[in-house]
């Protein structure tokens, strides 16, 4: 894993589907599992999503909070 994905999950948004616009990190979990069971997409996006569902599936989430930028 680059740690330069973990500051990705939390700026880069979702390019099509339902949660278009979505920042990843904040993507529901079944929509993730869903990905999980069906296969990710290739490319940047495929690696950032995998990322996501593991982190989301162990529980670590909240390890992404220091990362996010404030919103004015």
């Amino acid at each position: 894993m680059n740690p330069d994905d973990l500051e990705l999950l939390v700026t880069r948004t979702m390019p099509y589907g339902k949660y278009k616009g979505r920042i990843i990190a904040d993507l529901p979990g079944n929509y993730l599992n869903w990905f999980a069971r069906e296969g990710f997409p290739a490319g940047e996006i495929g690696r950032l999503l995998t990322l996501m569902q593991e982190i989301d599936h162990n529980g670590l989430t909240p390890l992404l909070a220091p990362l996010r930028k404030p919103r004015p």
